[in-house]
């Protein structure tokens, strides 16, 4: 028989994925020896300010520093300087503070330590352009890359070689500190190249690569991004550059760790778990198409489903905006997933962000249970059409099944969990 209350079975496991990356817990083990000079700490992204805080309090001796995060993402640090900036789509306060964090960088001295926090969301925070390009030609080509579908590791190699500070660039202004990079990893294979597009580490993509990317969906260049990327200065740092010498990453969480702190709860209740993956990619309701299918599996199997089941995943879907909906990827593959279950008796899902905001709405994700089709067809829903245009949360929202968090000051990408309930 399911487990009494699914729902909030399935929270405490999002609740335990998230709290496995909070940089308040995790974060001293990681930190390096004092210098012999000052220590300069330099930050981007949705948990850089958590991390700052948490810097802070264990840290011993004097430090000085600047981060940028997302709006209401701040956290009170006495010693570092904390802005907030827009994402996904950069401002000009996310333009002036990463101009800021380029001369901190650059004032640093051979004796000096350059401490970098990245996370997720460093991307769009660092928005420093290249000499050539303009803030609002950057701006205008990030918001083409949002909404074509393009994956993380292609939007990132785009912005790197349109940037003045990321795809390793950040490194180079530091030069001759020594500089040591903790990362929170909310991108597919924790590549630390492509988390916040790796400011402050070799660059393995070329700007031959981001053109072929900026073609493929079909972007319209001004002349002056045209130029550039046609142009040797468009190209990172690489492995072999000098200033990478004696590379310091320290990788302190990662989607993997988060699903296994939510299996490990799940496994205290006798619930037999099985971790898709964390770096799964693609359309998200393709992706729900293929974990549906999964679970009919475990259904139709008598051995497996004697036991309650639960299976894990994370990783970053996309979605390509078609129609006039909000877009969402957890979202949408919770829509596309109950679709594609079509009411099964025994199935409950969860699927949602560890930042607390999927796609652009302050809004981490969504529940699905038995009866999510038949509630949204009494209340006049189309579940179909409304996935047609993009809308889930719209959908979730009228059925009062949305997740809202508020920023959780961290990001290991997105968790997924569907729990399926024993026949016995």
């Amino acid at each position: 028989m399911p487990l009494k209350n699914v729902d909030n079975f399935l929270r405490d496991l999002f609740n335990k994925a998230v709290a496995s990356a909070d940089p308040g817990e995790i974060i001293s083990p990681f930190l390096p020896a004092p210098p012999k000079g000052r220590t300069i700490v330099l930050g981007a992204g949705k948990a850089s300010a958590a991390m700052a805080a948490a810097v802070e309090k264990e840290w011993n001796g004097p430090l000085e520093g600047l981060v940028v995060t997302r709006y209401d993402h701040a956290v009170p640090c006495d010693h570092i300087e904390i802005v907030e900036a827009a994402h996904p789509v950069p401002d000009q306060a996310g333009l002036d503070v990463s101009e800021r964090i380029y001369e901190h960088a650059a004032s640093a001295g051979p004796e000096d330590l350059v401490l970098c926090l990245i996370s997720g969301g460093g991307s769009s925070l660092l928005t420093r352009p290249a000499s050539s390009i303009s803030f609002k030609e950057k701006r205008e080509i990030n918001q083409f890359l949002l909404r074509c579908g393009a994956n993380i590791a292609e939007m990132n190699c785009v912005r790197k070689h349109l940037s003045g500070i990321k795809g390793g660039r950040l490194a180079l202004a530091a030069a001759p500190a020594k500089v040591v990079t903790l990362l929170i990893s909310d991108v597919p294979g924790d590549d630390p190249s492509v988390i916040a597009s790796g400011p402050t580490v070799p660059d393995t993509t070329t700007r031959e690569e981001a053109l072929e990317i900026l073609r493929r969906y079909g972007a319209t260049l001004p002349a002056s991004v045209q130029q550039w990327l046609s142009s040797e200065q468009a190209e990172t740092p690489s492995h072999d550059h000098p200033v990478f010498e004696g590379l310091d990453v320290r990788m302190i969480a990662t989607p993997q760790q988060a699903l296994k702190a939510a299996a490990d709860e799940a496994s205290k209740r006798d619930i037999d778990v099985h971790i898709l993956g964390d770096a799964i990619e693609g359309e998200a309701r393709e992706v729900a198409v293929d974990q549906a299918s999964f679970t009919q599996k475990i259904r139709n199997s008598s051995e497996l489903y004697e036991k309650d089941f639960i299976l894990l995943s994370g990783g970053e879907t996309t979605v390509t905006l078609k129609g006039r909906g909000r877009g969402g990827r957890n979202v949408e593959f919770l829509l596309a997933l109950a679709i594609a279950l079509d009411g099964a008796c025994d199935v409950w899902a969860l699927a949602a962000d560890t930042d607390g905001v999927d796609g652009i709405e302050e809004i981490a994700g969504a529940i699905i249970s038995p009866n999510t089709l038949a509630r949204a067809q009494a209340m006049g829903l189309n579940p179909q059409a409304m996935l047609d245009d993009n809308d889930a949360h719209s959908f979730f929202e009228a059925l009062g099944d949305q997740i809202i968090t508020g920023p959780t000051l961290t990001n290991v990408n997105d968790f997924r969990a569907i729990y399926i309930g024993s026949q016995t």
